[in-house]
């Protein structure tokens, strides 16, 4: 069930309550595609570092170790010693990153695995399935992530298509949830909005799904091609017609930057590879913008990555260590920089729904962006100081 607390013009601060747990939005979930971060961060760190939603790839679960074994191992919250919420996608992405390897059919899409070539069907039920198996606090509907820029018949049937799809996923976990030997018998369901950066579609297709009472809805088929004022038109053109009363999720979005701009438009869920990729290459996150500590500026800096920072990093750690450990091909170096990383994302998303509590939201946003702009200016400077 969601509750809104409150609302500043579009932006929401909610509450999620889940089998799992209760869900402060808005909120960024942390990515564990295989039910780990990268960066070899364990649940006791998700723990340290504010983490409320775990994220986990139901695609590359189903290929290894395979659903059924973690459904033998008690689900995965007891497979990964994590009690808080956890949300796995449907599989629907790899229809759309693995467009060289499947074939998308009425029933679903014939993939070959990206690990050992193996042929691999996946259609609405099986994701469910699989999605039951893993015992996912939330489980996201089966779509199909049309190219940003695809034409519009070929984004028409697509989105009929992913609607057929969604009806098929609703009747299916129904009947899952009812067996006895269902893990979580009140797994949740998110539907997903596409219709790439088609405005007409996307508010059909919004009206459509949200008639559908599901438990939560998100915007799909973003950040994959498209302009960051594309993203936040298509945004501010769909949120409108999906349900207030329900958790609306950003998919695979995104930087600090884009974070701010979605909760202003009635985004409050949202999750991204970036803060662990990016951390996992020592590039890091700071109030003041982003950080490359493998530059020579930090041989010698012996404070932590952010003066403001509580995470685990920098209250103990100097950017100088940091960069002798990437130096010296330390995993240590990973694992700090992605710790970090995270941890201020989800500081971030706590500052955010503090300041809606608080009727600050817009002066914050325009304190943080500013910040950022500074940051990035600061770097020119210095690049160009560099050269001469």
């Amino acid at each position: 069930m969601y509750k809104l607390l409150k609302t500043i013009g579009r932006a929401k601060r909610g509450e999620f309550h889940t089998p799992h747990g209760v869900i402060q939005t808005p909120v960024f979930m942390n990515v564990g595609t295989c039910a780990a971060i990268k960066g070899a961060l364990s649940s006791e760190d998700l723990e340290r570092i504010k983490c409320q939603v775990e994220l986990s790839n139901t695609y590359h679960l189903h290929v290894r170790p395979g659903d059924e074994i973690v459904k033998k191992l008690g689900g995965l919250h007891k497979f990964m010693a994590w009690d808080k919420p956890i949300l796995t996608d449907s599989g629907g992405f790899q229809v759309f990153s693995l467009a060289q390897l499947r074939k998308i059919k009425e029933e679903g899409v014939y993939f070959s695995s990206h690990i050992d070539g193996r042929k691999i069907f996946m259609g609405p039920e099986e994701s469910m399935r699989i999605q039951s198996n893993l015992a996912s606090t939330i489980a996201m509907a089966f779509d199909e992530c049309a190219p940003a820029k695809a034409d519009r018949s070929y984004v028409e049937n697509s989105v009929a298509r992913t609607t057929r799809w969604l009806k098929r996923c609703k009747t299916e976990m129904d009947r899952l949830n009812s067996l006895d030997d269902t893990i979580n018998k009140k797994q949740m369901l998110f539907g997903i909005n596409q219709g790439a950066v088609f405005d007409d579609i996307r508010i059909e297709h919004a009206k459509i799904i949200s008639d559908m009472d599901l438990d939560g809805y998100a915007i799909g088929g973003l950040a994959v091609g498209e302009s960051h004022e594309e993203m936040y038109h298509v945004i501010e053109q769909t949120v409108p017609y999906l349900p207030q009363n329900k958790p609306t999720y950003l998919m695979g979005v995104g930087t600090p930057e884009n974070i701010l701009e979605a909760v202003e438009r009635g985004i409050d869920f949202f999750d991204c590879v970036l803060p662990a990729r990016n951390g996992r290459h020592a590039h890091v996150y700071t109030n003041k913008g982003k950080l490359n500590l493998l530059n020579a500026r930090y041989e010698l800096d012996d404070t932590p990555i952010d003066d403001e920072c509580q995470c685990p990093t920098c209250r103990r750690y100097s950017k100088a260590y940091i960069r002798h450990l990437f130096k010296a091909k330390e995993m240590l170096a990973m694992r700090l920089c992605v710790m970090h990383n995270l941890y201020f994302f989800n500081n971030l998303m706590e500052e955010i729904r503090s300041s809606i509590d608080n009727d600050t939201f817009f002066e914050y946003k325009k304190m943080r962006l500013e910040g950022f702009k500074t940051a990035e200016n600061d770097k020119v400077i210095y690049k160009r100081n560099k050269t001469l």
